[in-house]
C-alpha cells in the first residue's frame, strides 16, 4: 500500500509548521487561565517534535499534514480559553445557555484528523494486511484517547480545585470521558473512510 501514497514537499511541510507555530505564539499571549494552558501545551511540547520527525522518516502526505495543522491549530484555541469556556457560539451568534460542545467536537475531530497521518505510518511501518489494515489504526487512534483521559483524570487528582477542574473540562457530566472516546472513535472511522475514498486506497 505504502508505494501509492503521495508526498508532501518541504515547502508545504516547512509552510505549515511555521503557520502554526505563530498561530500558536498569538494564542499563547494572554491565556484565559496560564496554568491551564501549561498543562494543556506539555503534550504538545511532545507530540509536534515527534511530528515532525516522524514526517522526516516516513514523508507524510498532504492531507495527514493539512488535517494534523488543523487539529493542532484547535487545540490552541482550546488551550488558549480552556476548552470548556472557547466563545465558538458567541463568534457564531448562537444561544449561550446549555453545555459548551467544542471539547467533545475536538474530541470527535481528534479522530477524524489524526487518522491519516496513523494510516500512513502504520502503512510504511508495520505492513499490515487484510483487515487488520482497519482494525490497528482504529484501535491506535481509541487506546490514544484513552491515555488522554487517563492523563486528564491523574492530573486532576494532582492538581486539584480550579485548575484540575479547567484541566479536566467535565462541565458536569459523570459519563464526560466515555462519550469523548466514544466520538474520537466515531471521528476516527470516519477519517478512515474519508481517506480512502479521498486517496482511492
Amino acid at each position: 500500500m505504502h508505494e501509492c501514497l503521495p508526498t508532501a514537499s518541504s515547502r508545504f511541510a516547512w509552510t505549515l509548521l511555521l503557520a502554526y507555530l505563530c498561530w500558536w505564539a498569538v494564542l499563547a499571549v494572554n491565556p484565559r487561565y496560564p496554568d491551564d494552558w501549561l498543562l494543556e501545551n506539555l503534550l504538545v511540547a511532545i507530540a509536534v517534535p515527534l511530528a515532525c520527525y516522524s514526517h522526516i522518516r516516513i514523508r507524510f502526505s498532504a492531507y495527514a499534514l493539512g488535517a494534523l495543522f488543523l487539529f493542532l491549530c484547535l487545540h490552541a484555541v482550546g488551550a488558549h480559553y480552556t476548552y470548556a469556556e472557547v466563545p465558538y457560539r458567541e463568534w457564531l451568534g448562537m444561544a449561550m445557555d446549555g453545555r459548551n460542545q467544542f471539547d467533545r467536537g475536538v474530541h470527535f475531530l481528534f479522530g477524524l484528523l489524526l487518522m491519516p497521518a496513523y494510516l500512513e505510518l502504520l502503512s510504511r511501518r508495520a505492513a499490515l494486511q487484510g483487515v487488520w489494515r482497519s482494525i490497528v489504526p482504529l484501535a491506535f487512534v481509541m487506546a490514544q484517547s484513552e491515555l488522554y483521559e487517563i492523563i486528564e483524570w491523574q492530573a486532576a487528582l494532582r492538581f486539584g480545585g480550579d485548575l484540575g477542574q479547567a484541566y479536566l473540562g467535565t462541565q458536569g457530566d459523570v459519563w464526560d470521558a466515555q462519550k469523548d472516546s466514544a466520538l474520537a472513535a466515531v471521528g476516527a472511522l470516519i477519517g478512515m473512510a474519508s481517506y480512502r475514498a479521498v486517496l482511492r486506497l
